[in-house]
């Protein structure tokens, strides 16, 4: 039961660092997590191990391309691959708003606005008004560490050291 609980967390892992690399920019809500009420599967407003034990197993069994109990790296790569174009497909649908099925680069900018400026300012420590390689890379290790605080939690979102080869 705890392998089958601990390859679906693999899978789940696999699929989010696809998309990281797939679809840029990240969107927000990525991964997409099903709502309590699908996981309620009795409707009983409550969760159980089982009711989440089962959630685990669909997923397993969803990547299982050839139902024997086993993921290789061909399914699990499929997996992720339909994950990602399913989030591509979302991501055009939210940003797209010219309608044209396809984004373009005004589209594409950041829609953070004057938060975005706020996020700027805080990166830049000296307040000179550009980041500097040490301002960027303590913006990037404040990054990981919330990013890795939340996947602790279990609330995904890290992503690794993107830009780092």
């Amino acid at each position: 039961m705890k392998t089958k609980i601990l390859m679906a967390a693999l899978l789940s892992g696999v699929v989010m660092t696809a998309g990281a690399v797939t679809a840029q920019p990240v969107p927000e809500n990525m991964p997409e997590r099903p709502d309590f009420a699908t996981l309620d599967t009795d409707s009983d407003g409550t969760l159980t191990m089982a009711e989440l034990e089962a959630r685990a197993n669909a997923r397993f069994t969803d990547a299982d391309a050839d139902a024997d109990g086993a993921l290789t790296a061909e399914e699990l790569v499929a997996q992720a691959t339909a994950n990602a174009e399913d989030r591509v497909a979302r991501m055009i649908a939210r940003l797209d708003t010219n309608d044209d099925g396809i984004l373009q680069m005004d589209e594409m900018q950041p829609r953070g606005g004057a938060r975005f400026e706020r996020m700027f300012e805080r990166m830049d420590a000296d307040k000179d008004g550009v980041l500097n390689e040490e301002e960027f890379a303590t913006a990037q290790e404040r990054m990981q560490e919330r990013a890795g605080g939340r996947h602790e939690r279990g609330h995904g979102g890290g992503h690794g050291s993107r830009g780092k080869h």
